[in-house]
């Protein structure tokens, strides 16, 4: 197992009392209540689900500003506020119960949200990637994606 050191950014606060008190997401659209079966990645956690958890399931953008690469997607959350530790400073990655598991999709985005790079990642080599990433002056934020789905995972700042 490796570790990806960045500041992983929170799911806003604004979206989850969202979805959990009014079930409507980002698109507007009704949220799908499930109960997990276990592996579910949990972006406001950033776990995987434990079988029988309460889930919710909603459409969900991680950008802030229109353009071309603005987009909506699958996410994966706690049907329930929790009040567990989560360690924003540094991210587990490569083992069979990590969020992020042996090999996903890291992307840079700069700060007018446009992408500038991005590269197939193996877990043992993710922190050197995100590294590489980050040293180009151009490069404001990094999103982690799940390659099979392309499901946005996380975002890494600096």
């Amino acid at each position: 197992m490796s570790l990806i050191r960045a500041r992983l950014a929170p799911i806003p606060a604004a979206f989850l009392k969202r979805v959990r008190t009014e079930g409507r997401d980002d698109l507007g659209q009704q949220v799908k209540r499930l109960t997990a079966t276990g592996g579910e990645p949990c972006r406001d956690v950033l776990r995987r689900a434990h079988p029988g958890e309460e889930l919710i399931l909603a459409s969900f953008s991680p950008f802030v500003k229109p353009g071309p690469y603005k987009e909506y997607g699958p996410i994966f959350v706690l049907a329930h506020e929790s009040d567990e530790a989560v360690d924003r400073d540094a991210l587990p990655v490569g083992a069979d119960l990590s969020y992020l598991r042996e090999r996903f999709a890291i992307r840079a985005y700069s700060s007018d949200e446009e992408i500038v790079d991005a590269a197939l990642v193996e877990a043992g080599d993710a922190q050197n990637v995100v590294d590489q990433l980050f040293a180009r002056s151009d490069a404001a934020f990094l999103h982690a994606r799940f390659p099979a789905y392309g499901c946005f995972a996380c975002r890494l700042d600096r």
